[in-house]
């Protein structure tokens, strides 16, 4: 894929445009988003998307657009599981509704950062090492069956790491909010807020993610732009779904079971494609394995689909199920 440099400048301008933009609205007027306001806006950056994805395929070509949609939609569906860990570290941390929007943005920013720099470490091993994707492949088997492992989320699942408790230990940290701040002068001291360790804690869970995601994208294409962008519109709407879902994420009780069998997809995948491309002297004498079919990207995108559909469905059913039983349950019983 041949990407000239003003597809780079223009990419990163637009999306340090949107960035600013947000950060002015934001830091002008600290509020909760309404549902028209928040659907609203994950319907824009949803329709970008697609467009960004359309305007791929114009200009070069099938493949690559069905690599970035298979990235962006692997991408995104990752985001949403990220969502439940931040819900739980604001109900942990009892980040006040209007002030969450702030360190929602700032996660994001955070991510951004991180995953620019783990696509840039993992486009080079990439293009030198066929044997790094033995790892990757592996990597995201495990992860698959953490997933499995883990069910549902809630507040007792989060724990402090290690980061956040050295922090509490050594840092002055008052015991109140000051608005979106991280500092506060008390009796003509200064503290920290707990909004630093909320900051902390998002962080290192934006790291922790970051670990799981770029693996399986390179599992899907090795282009860094593709990489890149894919998870720039996953992450970049990831603000305004936090509020347009809400207690809607309790009823996707199935969403780690897809992502575990999307996970799992994509490291066998992966390792399929390192057999065909062997190198490793141990395996098959270092000679490539002909043998192995090839999953095409068109394949790859409707099986990552259909996983997610029919985990979304099944989820919802289950959970209008419950509700329903748990209403007949509540029922009063008649008397007569």
């Amino acid at each position: 894929m041949n990407v000239s440099t003003w597809e780079w400048a223009a990419t990163l301008i637009g999306l340090l445009a949107l960035l600013t933009f947000d950060l002015m609205i934001i830091g002008r007027r600290p509020h909760e988003p309404s549902m028209k306001e928040a659907t609203g806006w994950v319907v824009f950056y949803v329709a970008l998307a697609i467009a960004f994805g359309g305007w791929i395929f114009y200009n070069h070509g099938s493949q690559y657009g069905q690599e970035f949609f298979a990235g962006w939609v692997t991408e995104y569906s990752l985001s949403v599981d990220n969502l439940f860990v931040f819900v739980i570290i604001m109900s942990r941390f009892a980040v006040p509704r209007i002030y969450q929007q702030k360190v929602l943005l700032i996660g994001i920013v955070l991510a951004l950062i991180m995953r620019g720099a783990f696509i840039a470490a993992g486009a080079a091993l990439v293009s030198r090492f066929v044997w790094v994707f033995y790892i990757f492949g592996v990597f995201l088997i495990y992860t698959a069956y953490t997933l499995t492992k883990h069910g549902e989320s809630d507040e007792s699942d989060f724990k402090e790491n290690a980061l956040i408790r050295w922090s509490r230990r050594v840092l002055p940290i008052s015991k109140e909010y000051n608005e979106a701040k991280m500092t506060v002068v008390q009796n003509g001291k200064r503290f920290f807020t707990p909004m630093l360790i909320v900051m902390i804690a998002i962080g290192t869970t934006d790291l922790i993610f970051a670990l799981d995601s770029i693996p399986a994208i390179f599992g899907l294409t090795k282009e860094p732009f593709l990489v890149f962008t894919a998870n720039v519109f996953a992450l970049m709407g990831l603000r305004q779904l936090y509020f347009l879902l809400g207690g809607l994420l309790d009823r996707l009780v199935y969403l780690s079971l897809g992502l575990a069998a999307v996970l799992g997809f994509i490291g066998v995948k992966l390792i399929m494609e390192a057999l065909a491309g062997n190198n490793v002297p141990f395996i098959n004498g270092g000679e490539p394995i002909t043998a192995v079919p090839h999953i095409s990207i068109g394949v790859s995108l409707g099986v990552i689909i259909g996983i997610l559909a029919i985990a979304t469905v099944a989820s919802l059913i289950k959970s209008s199920r419950e509700e329903k039983n748990n209403h007949e349950e509540k029922a009063p019983t008649p008397v007569g």
